[in-house]
């Protein structure tokens, strides 16, 4: 790869979110430059990107130039990539709808419905065959190339990549841990006096995406562990937060009560978004109700706020497009670009990132279930960073939901109810809470409400 002629394909390029902080992210990266090829089912949304980024190019507040070229064909979006990006949403609005709302006929409810619990392990069923696309597509037309996922399920997505080309070069990246790298730097900063940044805080990551625990972290050489166990005592009815976020987006912040509370019963540090981690606990701990979810200092977040702010964004796009808005140059505090700048040598980084245990960097786990650890980038090498054993208290867990993983892999592959069921009779939102006749019925009505996109396999089966 040349990093002054970098190839990039952007599976999902036609995204009003992910793709557009990626482009202002390369538009501000100094060392950079070359073409992005935009491909998008909906190909309107990919040459409305190709004008916005060609447009932002061409800022003369920009620092690189960048190429954004919309191709429908997504073998030739491939051919030649040096990188490959993936941030799509498998399906519409409307299913996820029933991955979120239809449990909640038997009292379930999911803040974000995307990774864990039924919502999770319906939208695996969609999203782990389009995976499995993908790699073949990238063995065929690009096969040196790193593929950088930023879709959810994260761990499947991953799973399945690796499962259908072993020698692909692809890892998962999710910023939900960066946020609590922020908490702890708050908590330091109210502590020791000093400015603390988020890079200041160096931590050993451990888990699996969206339940990803601390078991180490320091400022500056003094432990924030220990320190944590008063911080989470001082705010725990009150909550915390740590800086005040624009309206349309406060329902994904918490008051990190959640984490308060589980530090409290575990004596680490979760390190996901409440609304992530709630759906990994039992369902009367933090999702009992939906007045449960506020008491605890989050959201329950609506397929219907989700569709009225992609109205938003729609009418956005409309004024970009026109040239009568433009796009903020500011960084938007993702590592995406960074990781780049390592892999093409420019820089060595230390993240979390989503990867398979192959390397057993959690001890314990399964090899081939796809784990979040850090890991040391450079040029044309990822090395993940042996996290050690999880604590027992985490063990526990963690593992149930990493096991997991191999039954929605093989509902997912093989178009096996049983397996499907066998997840959801297992799922902590669920068990305990609902008689088993009424999750199979869920399961087999979930199913059906997807079925329009799932592989034909699924027919006639509920």
């Amino acid at each position: 790869m040349t990093r002054n002629a970098l190839n990039i394909a952007y599976i999902g390029g036609g995204s009003m979110g992910w793709a557009r902080t990626f482009m202002t992210d390369l538009a501000l990266e100094p060392e950079l430059c070359g073409e992005v090829r935009l491909y998008d089912i909906d190909p309107k949304t990919a040459e409305d990107n190709a004008v916005i980024g060609n447009r932002l190019s061409s800022d003369p507040r920009a620092k690189a130039k960048w190429r954004y070229v919309a191709e429908p064909d997504l073998q030739k979006a491939l051919t030649g990539a040096d990188f490959v990006i993936i941030s799509i949403l498998p399906g519409t609005f409307e299913h996820m709808r029933s991955d979120v709302h239809l449990p909640e006929r038997l009292g379930v409810y999911q803040p974000v419905g995307d990774t864990v619990g039924p919502g999770g392990a319906v939208r695996a069923l969609r999203t782990i065959p389009l995976f499995v696309g993908f790699a073949e597509a990238v063995r065929a037309h690009a096969p040196e190339a790193w593929v950088i996922n930023y879709t959810n399920p994260m761990g499947q997505c991953v799973e399945a990549l690796y499962r259908a080309y072993p020698q692909i070069k692809a890892f998962g990246c999710c910023h939900e841990v960066f946020g609590t790298q922020e908490l702890l730097a708050a908590m330091a900063e109210s502590e020791f006096g000093a400015r603390a940044a988020r890079g200041d805080i160096y931590v050993n990551v451990t888990g699996i995406n969206h339940f990803t625990w601390f078991d180490r972290a320091s400022y500056k050489g003094s432990d924030l562990i220990g320190l944590f166990a008063s911080f989470a005592d001082k705010y725990y009815e009150q909550g915390f937060t740590c800086r005040k976020s624009p309206a349309p987006d406060r329902v994904f912040t918490c008051a990190h009560r959640v984490k308060f509370d589980l530090y409290r019963r575990y004596g680490y540090i979760a390190a996901a978004g409440d609304r992530h981690l709630a759906e990994f606990m039992p369902g009367d701990m933090y999702l009992k109700d939906p007045a449960a979810a506020e008491r605890w200092g989050f959201c329950l977040t609506s397929v219907d706020w989700r569709v009225a702010d992609r109205a938003r964004k729609t009418e956005k796009t409309a004024r970009l497009v026109g040239g009568d808005e433009r796009l903020a140059l500011e960084p938007s505090g993702e590592e995406g670009i960074l990781l780049i700048r390592a892999l093409c040598g420019l820089t060595r980084a230390v993240t979390n990132v989503n990867l398979p245990n192959a390397w057993g960097q959690i001890d314990g786990l399964p090899r081939d279930v796809v784990v979040e650890t850090n890991a040391l980038f450079s040029r044309d090498d990822i090395r993940p960073v042996a996290a050690g054993a999880l604590p027992a208290p985490l063990a526990t867990l963690v593992t149930p939901h990493a096991e997991n993983r191999a039954a929605i892999m093989r509902a997912a592959t093989d178009c096996d109810m049983d397996a499907l069921t066998e997840v959801f009779l297992r799922d902590r939102l669920l068990a305990g809470r609902c008689d088993e006749k009424d999750i199979r019925s869920l399961a087999r009505d979930m199913v059906r409400a997807t079925m329009d996109v799932l592989p034909k396999g699924w027919e006639g089966q509920c």
